[in-house]
Parts: structure tokens; C-alpha cells; sequence
């Protein structure tokens, strides 16, 4: 799957709010419902094995939470089962995409027609980040971490290269979901790391802990 057109044009939707996937990073999935675990065996026998993250959100007054327009499409490329019926998976994230409809059918989950074409670069290879300068970036996540009382292992996040760095970072940190959506359509890598730093900056000057913290 190199080119957008290799992409299929309906791809069931995961809505959940906070998980931000992001392209050649892995998100951890704990499945458990009935419906996703109808989606999940569904997406098994596909050739593509796609599931498309998107956040919901809220919209006074509509009977169903609505979708943001802009999600990211990860393949299924590990599970597990637990004994109590739930799944272990890991989607490996393929490529950023548009909502154009969704789909109304007969199947549990969400299902969206989807345009690939404005994110044709995530299908590439990893982004470069010229500007980046990493002491100055870990010195201001370590004060952020130590603020949100997080831990992390500092050893590889020294190691790890500008683009797994900056985007496992906009993952896993506990941002407010409008943050996590300004961190999946940052249209750059250096756009992406600009963003995170600003949001590391506000929580580092009293930003609210109810929108940074989970």
C-alpha cells in the first residue's frame, strides 16, 4: 500500500475519544464490546485489515455523538485473546484520511467513506524534522513530566529518532481531545512538534489540570 488509490474507500470507524493514532507509530487496543468485536472479526477477513481511529464529539442536541473529520487508519497487525473474551491488538498506523460520508448498513460498528488523497505523504517514508533541537525539547518534557507526576524510560526516548519521538509523545501524553486533534492534523512533522510544545508550555504555566490530565 503505497498510494492512496491502493486504500480502500470505506473502512469501519473506531470512535474513541483521547486514542490518537498516527502514521508508522502502534496503538494498543483493549476490545471488548460486542460491536468492536464484531468489527475486529470483520476486519480479520479483509485483505487491507484496516480500522479507522477517530475522535467523536459532542454536539448538543444529536442523538449520536458526531465524528471530527479527520481521522488516521491503522492495520491490524497483532492480537491476542483473553481468557475472559476480550482482545489484545495493535494497528499499526497506515495513513491519515477525510471523512466524506458515513456509511448507514447493517453492521454494529460505524462504517465512513473516506478520502486519502490530502494525506498522500503519510504513505511515504518517515518525516524529518530539521528544526528539531532535542536537548532543549527533553529538557522541557522532563519538567512536564515531573509537573503531571508521569514517568517514562529516558534512555530510549534519547535514542529514538525525531518523527517516533514527537508522535509516540502526541500519543501517549494525557492532552484534552481538542489537543490530540490539533496534534493528528498538524500538516508537518515540524508543525506537529511545534504544536506539542506549545501544549507543553501551557501546562508548564498552570494550564487547567482537568485539560491535560486524563
Amino acid at each position: 500500500m503505497t498510494k492512496p488509490q491502493d486504500l480502500p474507500d470505506t473502512i469501519p470507524i473506531f470512535p474513541l475519544p483521547r486514542a490518537l493514532l498516527l502514521p508508522r507509530a502502534v496503538l494498543p487496543l483493549n476490545i471488548f464490546e460486542p460491536r468492536y468485536l464484531q468489527m475486529l472479526e470483520d476486519c480479520m477477513k479483509t485483505r487491507h485489515r484496516l480500522i479507522g481511529m477517530i475522535q467523536p464529539r459532542e454536539v448538543p442536541g444529536a442523538a449520536e455523538k458526531r465524528l471530527h473529520a479527520i481521522g488516521c487508519a491503522g492495520r491490524l497487525t497483532g492480537f491476542s485473546e483473553t481468557e475472559d473474551g476480550r482482545y489484545m491488538i495493535s494497528l499499526s498506523g497506515i495513513s491519515r484520511f477525510r471523512v466524506t460520508q458515513e456509511v448507514q448498513g447493517f453492521t454494529p460498528y460505524r462504517r465512513c467513506k473516506v478520502d486519502w488523497t490530502p494525506f498522500a505523504r503519510d504513505l511515504g517514508g518517515p518525516e524529518t524534522d530539521p528544526g528539531f533541537k532535542r536537548d532543549e525539547f527533553l529538557a522541557a518534557l522532563g519538567r512536564y513530566f515531573q509537573a503531571m507526576q508521569l514517568s517514562t524510560d529516558w534512555g530510549n526516548l534519547r535514542g529514538a529518532d525525531e518523527e517516533l519521538l514527537i508522535n509516540s509523545l502526541s500519543m501517549l501524553c494525557p492532552f484534552a481531545p481538542e489537543d490530540k486533534q490539533a496534534l493528528l492534523e498538524a500538516p508537518s512533522l515540524p508543525t506537529r512538534r511545534e504544536t506539542l510544545v506549545t501544549l507543553i508550555e501551557f501546562a508548564l504555566r498552570g494550564g487547567s489540570g482537568e485539560e491535560v490530565m486524563q
